[in-house]
């Protein structure tokens, strides 16, 4: 299911999947009489790809109308949860366990990044963070 971007600045939807995530940018449409864009982000062309939708008009999302979480596994989630803090991101659910972590994508949607692999040991700040808000 597509990803609805923030209207008001797809920039910021983009930057969180290229820059936090490490995607690319595959492709972008501009479909002039539906007014909206889909932006195509992948590791390589030939990768599965997360499609996000940014419609033009005044239009407004609330959660819910979504799936409820988007998985993503990922090298190091240590790396990955320190790369987004830098950034700025919440991390909702801390890596605890070496396994699992939630962030939220600049709309509010729920990114489950998942270590790949075998889990890594706990990590000192990390294994005691508590979670922020819901995820």
């Amino acid at each position: 299911m597509p990803r609805r971007i923030h209207q008001d600045c797809p920039e910021e939807s983009i930057r969180f999947y290229t820059e936090g995530l490490g995607l690319k940018l595959i492709s972008r449409r501009d479909i002039e009489a539906g007014r909206f864009s889909l932006y195509f982000l992948g590791e390589s062309e030939d990768s599965p790809m997360v499609e996000l939708t940014h419609n033009w008009g005044g239009q407004t999302y609330n959660n819910g109308n979504q799936f409820g979480h988007l998985a993503y596994a990922v090298d190091d989630i240590y790396q990955v949860c320190q790369h987004f803090s830098e950034m700025g991101v919440t991390i909702n659910r801390p890596p605890r366990d070496g396994h699992m972590a939630f962030v939220k994508d600049p709309n509010g949607i729920s990114i489950e990044l998942l270590q790949a692999g075998e889990r890594l040991p706990p990590k000192a700040s990390w294994d005691t963070m508590e979670n922020i808000d819901s995820w």
